[in-house]
């Protein structure tokens, strides 16, 4: 039994949902989604609510999935999402300039990263005060794909994993990191 699959949706006035047998089709204000439709999961529009529903047990898993994609479809239309990423290290930095992100992380060589079409970046350095004129990078991810933004952070966060004892690298703002305590023991 799925307990996600079974939730209404409700669709904003300025989103419209086209449904077809594989495809959902969302479109809203602040672009268009598709998103696909498993085998034996349908949907319904009724009066401002999305439904899905299953041919039989055998599909509680996708019920969910199809469910919880056409959410975010909904959602990214309408909202949109965001990631933050913190660069920590000293001499780790990045800049934003129009599709293409300039990082500086300690390699022999800058990284250029491109984004890809459909996803903004915003960088601005903050103060940690830690020490005097420490300075930590913050880039600001943005679009309407929730999928296509996660790929996008997880891509940057290969770029420099985080140390493991000093926490140096391309960071997610939204996670703590346990640090090793190294051979002195601190």
């Amino acid at each position: 039994m799925s307990r996600v699959g079974k939730k209404p949706i409700n669709v904003p006035a300025g989103v419209t949902v086209t449904i077809n047998d594989t495809m959902l089709e969302v479109k809203g204000p602040k672009g268009t989604l598709t998103t696909p439709v498993p085998a034996g999961v349908s949907f319904k529009l009724e009066e401002g609510t999305l439904t899905a529903e299953r041919a039989s047990d055998d599909q509680a898993a996708f019920h969910g999935l199809a469910r919880a994609l056409a959410n975010n479809a909904i959602v990214g239309v309408t909202d949109g999402f965001t990631r933050e990423m913190d660069i920590v290290g000293v001499g780790y930095k990045a800049d934003v300039q129009g599709s293409k992100i300039n990082f500086s992380l300690g390699y022999s060589h800058p990284i250029e990263y491109v984004l890809p079409a459909g996803i903004d970046a915003k960088a601005e350095r903050v103060n940690t005060k830690t020490s005097i004129n420490q300075y930590q990078t913050t880039i600001t991810l943005s679009g309407i794909d929730k999928q296509l933004l996660g790929q996008v952070a997880a891509e940057l966060n290969r770029l420099r994993k985080p140390d493991a004892y000093k926490g140096k690298g391309v960071r997610y703002a939204d996670r703590h990191y346990k640090l090793k305590p190294g051979k002195t023991g601190k």
